[in-house]
């Protein structure tokens, strides 16, 4: 990373580079972790971008199958969380009194045991969310919520997670909750238009939220601004990220900056307006969009449970749950997680079109990681023990995929070095036949859990490769192919 220091205003900014350390990590784990961990529920089997598409954003707010979003959902009337709610905890159980629950809980949690659990699963850094939407704070900030006295937990999670992350040789960055905190606004939010209007935008807020992420930057570092939904409209990002930048120019902020501001607050209030901008985001959603428009200045882009079908020339990351939910949701069964072949496959796409997974793991409230998450995330670690070479450190050949003449899907990455070409699935016979790929001699290819090298031949336009019968279960195969073509 050059040296130089940045000013506050887009040119400046717009000369900082991706560093390596992003492009060579890949993965990532997301930690939504707080007040919803206690419940710990929202619906299940719902698919989220076809009640938009059939039933509107009206319908996807009252069933949101986010359980961090729980406060949210309390708040709409005779919603399953609303209902669940009340038979569960009774009517005057506020989602305040959740807090002594919380501290309660987090007494018995590890913060090695896990950061060790995330080290086993080949992850590279951890973006943990240090203030959600419902406003409580996950370490002392010296700026306290104004509205809530002691709405943070007993114990300094950002601090404590953040040296055993580190001690492990892992990257730790920051998510922050800058648009939307329920905290400072009791109304909820029933469809877009609400979304986008529920931000406080008050001086006392903006203030508020531009304090702690100066204060995150100082006092614990952060190698990631992940901000989400937005940011206070007055606010002067420019002058957070030069500060950022000139404090760590090795950062990098994401995509989720978005400014509302007051001109644009009012016009969305109009019914007509309303409608149009409900039925925009519909179709936007149902084309299998979601990341938000992209701000004056970011480093990369964040779509959110979805990926790209071809190589992208700017730098992605998609982040997602293991489960349909971000926080921990009890109500999830298997049948609502990822399997680990299905995060492996997906992971290697994602990978061969230049983009990072940040893969979401909920603990519990005592910080315990559920089973279920650990079975699936330590899957990906155990193939990345054998395979992590064709996929830490490379970038997007030429092109991402092609195919077995029977069929299989194949994914590309390289090296200067070094051309990987990842089979998605076990081979039907001893001899694969890779279509559109052309190779020269002394060209070497080795398998990578198997000792030696493959023969090969070229035949025509295709590749075919001699491959041991007896193959170990995997749900993908990493070929090394030297020099690469």
């Amino acid at each position: 990373m050059k040296e130089m220091t940045y000013e506050p205003n887009k040119k400046s900014l717009s000369t900082h580079e991706i560093p390596d350390w992003f492009h060579d990590a890949k993965f990532g784990i997301f930690m939504h972790w707080s007040l919803s961990s206690v419940p710990a529920f929202a619906v299940t089997g719902l698919d989220l971008v076809e009640v938009i598409k059939t039933q509107g954003f009206k319908a996807q707010f009252k069933n949101n199958p986010y359980a961090e979003w729980y406060l949210n959902s309390l708040r709409i009337e005779g919603s399953p969380t609303h209902k669940h709610h009340l038979e569960t905890y009774g009517e005057d159980f506020s989602y305040d009194d959740f807090v002594p629950m919380f501290n309660e809980a987090i007494k018995k949690w590890n913060p090695d045991e896990m950061a060790e659990i995330i080290k086993k699963a080949g992850a590279k850094y951890v973006c943990f969310v240090t203030k959600h939407h419902d406003g409580f704070l996950l370490w002392p900030s010296e700026y306290p919520n104004p509205h809530k006295e002691n709405y943070m937990a007993s114990r300094d999670i950002v601090g404590e997670l953040s040296k055993a992350v580190k001690s492990k040789g892992m990257r730790m960055t920051f998510y922050y909750s800058g648009a939307l905190d329920w905290s400072f606004n009791p109304n909820p939010i029933r469809d877009v238009p609400s979304f986008l209007l529920n931000g406080p935008t008050s001086p006392e807020y903006t203030e508020y939220a531009n304090n702690h992420w100066y204060e995150l930057i100082d006092k614990y570092g952060t190698d990631i601004l992940w901000n989400d939904i937005g940011y206070p409209p007055d606010a002067n990002i420019y002058e957070l990220f030069a500060y950022y930048y000139n404090k760590n120019p090795d950062g990098v902020i994401n995509d989720r900056w978005m400014q509302v501001g007051k001109r644009l607050r009012k016009i969305a209030k109009a019914p007509l307006i309303r409608n149009f901008v409900n039925w925009v985001a519909k179709k936007v959603m149902a084309g299998g969009g979601g990341a938000s428009p992209a701000p004056f200045h970011c480093d990369y882009r964040t779509p959110e449970y979805r990926s790209f079908p071809e190589i992208q020339k700017h730098k992605w990351e998609t982040c997602r749950g293991v489960g349909n939910s971000f926080g921990y949701n009890k109500e999830e069964k298997d049948e609502d997680y990822l399997t680990p072949e299905d995060l492996i496959r997906m992971f290697i796409d994602i990978v061969s079109k230049n983009g990072n997974l940040l893969l979401n793991v909920g603990p519990m409230a005592d910080g315990t990681i559920p089973e279920i998450q650990q079975k699936c995330i330590l899957g990906l670690g155990k193939w990345l023990e054998v395979n992590g070479e064709a996929i830490y450190g490379t970038r997007p050949w030429i092109r991402a995929e092609s195919e077995t003449i029977d069929g299989i899907g194949v994914r590309f990455t390289k090296k200067p070095d070094a051309l990987y070409a990842i089979i998605l699935d076990k081979p039907k016979t001893s001899e694969i036949t890779i279509k559109s790929l052309r190779i020269d001699e002394p060209a070497r290819i080795e398998l990578f859990g198997v000792e030696g090298t493959l023969e090969w031949t070229q035949k025509d336009d295709n590749l075919a490769i001699k491959v041991p019968e007896k193959l170990e279960d995997f749900p993908a195969y990493a070929l090394k192919i030297t020099p690469k073509p």
